[in-house]
């Protein structure tokens, strides 16, 4: 068994409210014993806890279209590290341990409550400051962005991390296609709310739906992706089916899973994390080894799977590419 150090934990506001999760819990075991001794069927379906399929209820999502050197019938990765040299994680390793607060609290549980969600049909709406607000159906956004790999470090806030093979588009590419207005100077990113399917949603542990955001010219930076797979495959649900964001400079609680809303503002969305402690957790979130979580260090990390801690990089690794998008910014007042 993995000794997870104590860096590697659930952010304090989450864990504060864990009682409440954990009574909210009891109230539905009791409405289950109700439901066995004869009374009306509960109105929510029942959470399976049985561990999902490896693609984590995703197996009937379309084809990924993907060149024939990377489309695979198992888990599949076209190379065996990253640019650096690092070693890809296993795909047991990535669909069994994350955070997604939508199912659970632990590190496990997304994928052990992930049957009963339910990635298809799946639409996009692109609205706000564009010349062409659009609707976007899964099937869509597969023949229409060429998908291809992309091999990316992914860095927690909570100092974990791995290195992933996704498969999408650049955001950049669906971006353009519906036309950002002059004034559009930000992208707001909206999670589905199922509270029926995605037990965590039934108790307020944070403000939902999910909601992420970067600024436009982040978000048309060639590395920022829409990824729809990984290995090879369509997306688990328990990491984010049918579309989420990648962005792999950034802290992963930025790279917002089973996105349904996309809208372009004027003004800097009200993200998740800030509204629930914006102490801790600040818009930009850039992976920074120089500015320290308030309750741990933020200088070195673990990689899942393997034992000890390496350094941290500047920006994940990614500081070539994209340094110059914030140059003059204080990066401590704004982290």
């Amino acid at each position: 068994m993995t000794d997870v150090p104590r860096s590697e934990i659930t952010p304090e506001y989450v864990y504060l409210n864990r009682r409440q999760f954990i009574k909210g819990a009891l109230t539905l075991t009791g409405a289950a014993l109700l439901a066995a001794c004869g009374g009306p069927a509960a109105s929510s379906p029942t959470t399976s806890t049985a561990p999902a399929s490896p693609t984590g209820g995703a197996s009937s999502a379309p084809s990924l279209n993907l060149p024939a050197s990377l489309a695979h019938p198992e888990p599949f990765v076209s190379v065996k590290t990253d640019e650096l040299g690092d070693a890809i994680a296993t795909y047991d390793q990535v669909t069994n341990y994350n955070n997604y607060y939508e199912f659970s609290l632990d590190k496990d549980g997304p994928a052990k409550l992930a049957a009963n969600f339910k990635p298809l049909p799946w639409q996009v709406e692109v609205t706000g400051l564009v010349n062409k607000p659009r609707v976007f159906k899964m099937d869509e956004i597969l023949s229409l962005f060429p998908q291809e790999e992309r091999v990316y470090r992914l860095r927690c806030v909570e100092a974990w991390s791995f290195v992933i093979p996704w498969v999408g588009f650049p955001l950049a590419s669906l971006l353009k296609l519906v036309e950002p207005k002059p004034e559009a100077k930000f992208v707001k990113f909206v999670g589905v709310v199922r509270p029926d399917e995605m037990p965590g949603q039934r108790f307020p542990m944070l403000d939902w739906p999910y909601v992420e955001g970067l600024r436009v010219d982040e978000a048309m930076h060639p590395l920022a992706i829409l990824a729809t797979g990984m290995y090879g495959k369509p997306l688990p649900v328990q990491d984010g089916a049918p579309i989420r964001l990648v962005v792999p400079w950034k802290y992963g609680f930025k790279s917002i899973k089973a996105i349904t809303q996309i809208d372009l503002t004027t003004t800097m969305p009200a993200t998740t994390w800030v509204k629930a402690n914006s102490e801790e957790y600040g818009f930009y979130a850039n992976v920074n080894p120089k500015v320290d979580h308030p309750r741990w260090s933020q200088a070195t990390e673990r990689r899942i799977g393997t034992t000890g801690r390496r350094p941290t990089l500047m920006y994940n690794g990614y500081e070539k590419e994209v340094a110059s998008l914030y140059t003059g910014l204080d990066l401590v007042k704004n982290y």
